[in-house]
């Protein structure tokens, strides 16, 4: 295939920001030090050497290729490369990243000024268009396409959360059915899932409330719901009930109404999914609202997940210390009661504000304490719903950044015979981020999607600032991926001048 020739101005450009962008980085981190500046008379540049986490199983030759990067960004332009450098560089500046995020959160952001607007349009054409799809089902549709067309699937996510009335919930619903019919308008197989928040379909504060009373039940089981409906285990022995220090109220009348209008809502974007047969995966969100989350996600699996089919995913966070113990506690009770299981595996996005509010009330931290722990916590959980996978009709989707979990995953999957394509294993990484092992996945043959919101930009805010806390700083999830498109860059640009 014939090298395109750069017009000698965009050449001039792309190596003064290649160049830029190496020296800045190198300066950063020793870390980086293995992206040296531009030299074109330098010799090939080394194997990526990866942080190993604590867990070494399979000690084999990888199935996994993270050196060629050539392959890896094969399916991905120039220009789109660039775009993903500047801004995962970006987001590895510490402290411009809690400068954005406070603004992000200050009073500036909460009536209409000029200041506001420049923000905003700063945001949609740098931050937003990297990690999100569009604004509307046209734009997103567009992203989608590109997607399929880089070998990839899209979980799509309409990115709306935290609704506060029964109006606001019924709207979101529409958007959420809306995202179905999207899915159906796409090629056969190229979504994966439809994703939604419970906190998008019942109000906040009632799912607080019905955590509250869920957690006083856990402590004294002979306090009695009579709303309450069979479901699996929400807890586990282990698990925090900080959030509820006195005995709760029971539900109003209106408040039990309104909670069946949100199981509902869920139901019936659940039917529309059984409808086209696309799997519906419920998110997790913050640990004050998971137990009525858990329970609604349960409930629904019960009434859907049939005939070998899981249809429903509940999620669970890998970054809590109780997390082992409630997927071993809730897929027990799914096999006794014949329901086959969809579980998605994540390490989790809410650490910081988890870790204030343990802190604020006098508690330890729900968190796993050290980031090996949590790495030990999601590998466990990843071999357990493998071993799941290969005996019986469960489903997995493993949510994960984290290279050598991908690896250990991969080899686990061949090593129990599990067919690369095989619809119930899914591996999945966000949009913008960890495109290296999502190619490198999809290069080995398996199955994988990108995670794909789409919204208003005000709607995605929440989002965008839990993306920004989890690439600050060089030694983020993100820096397997600068270095990776750094070389990539580095390569094309010498294609182009010799």
């Amino acid at each position: 295939m014939a090298t395109k020739v750069l017009p000698p101005k965009q050449l001039q450009n792309l190596r003064f920001f290649i160049t830029r962008s190496l020296n800045t980085s190198s300066s950063s981190s020793s870390k980086a030090a293995a992206a040296s500046p531009l030299n074109l008379a330098e010799k090939p540049e080394p194997p990526i050497q990866e942080p190993p986490t604590i867990i070494q199983e399979h000690a084999k030759p990888s199935i996994l290729d993270f050196n060629d990067h050539q392959k890896l960004f094969s399916n991905l332009p120039t220009t789109k490369l660039l775009h993903a450098s500047s801004i995962l560089h970006l987001v590895s500046i510490g402290p411009l990243v809690d400068f954005g995020m406070w603004v992000m959160n200050s009073r500036i952001m909460e009536t209409d000024n000029i200041v506001r607007d420049v923000v905003l349009k700063t945001v949609r054409h740098t931050f937003f268009k990297h990690f999100c799809a569009g604004e509307d089902v046209v734009e997103a549709r567009r992203c989608f396409e590109r997607v399929n067309e880089a070998g990839l699937r899209v979980m799509l996510d309409f990115a709306v959360e935290y609704t506060s009335n029964n109006d606001a919930c019924d709207q979101n619903l529409k958007g959420f059915l809306d995202s179905v019919q999207l899915a159906m308008s796409l090629p056969p197989s190229s979504v994966s899932s439809v994703v939604a928040k419970v906190t998008a379909m019942c109000p906040l504060s009632l799912l607080e409330r019905v955590s509250d009373l869920l957690r006083w039940q856990q402590r004294d089981p002979s306090f009695n719901l009579p709303w309450k409906q069979n479901s699996f285990p929400i807890f586990s022995d282990s698990s925090p009930l900080y959030h509820t220090l006195k005995k709760p109220e029971p539900l109003t009348p209106q408040e039990e109404n309104d909670l069946q209008l949100g199981q509902e809502r869920l139901w019936k974007l659940c039917e529309k999914c059984v409808q086209v047969n696309i799997p519906l995966t419920v998110d997790a969100e913050h640990i004050s609202v998971q137990p009525a989350i858990d329970y609604l996600t349960y409930l629904t699996a019960i009434k859907y997940n049939k005939n070998d089919n899981p249809i429903v995913y509940g999620t669970i966070q890998a970054y809590l210390k109780d997390a082992k113990e409630r997927l071993l506690l809730a897929t027990k009770a799914a096999d006794k009661m014949g329901v086959p299981m969809g579980i998605k595996l994540v390490r989790g996005a809410y650490m910081s504000s988890e870790r204030k509010t343990a802190s604020s009330l006098g508690y330890e931290s729900p968190i796993h304490n050290s980031i090996q722990e949590t790495h030990a916590c999601y590998n466990d959980c990843v071999s357990f719903m493998l071993e799941k996978i290969a005996n019986s009709s469960n489903a997995v989707i493993l949510a994960t950044h984290n290279v050598e979990s991908g690896r250990l995953a991969a080899t686990k999957a061949i090593d129990l015979g599990i067919e690369k394509r095989n619809q119930k294993l899914e591996f999945a990484q966000l949009y913008g981020m960890s495109d290296a092992l999502s190619f490198g996945l999809s290069n080995a043959g398996f199955l994988v999607s990108k995670y794909t919101p789409y919204g208003s930009i005000e709607m995605v805010i929440p989002y965008l600032l839990r993306r920004a806390e989890e690439n600050r700083g060089l030694l983020s999830a993100s820096s397997i991926d600068r270095e990776l498109t750094r070389k990539e860059l580095k390569r094309r640009l010498k294609a182009a001048i010799f």
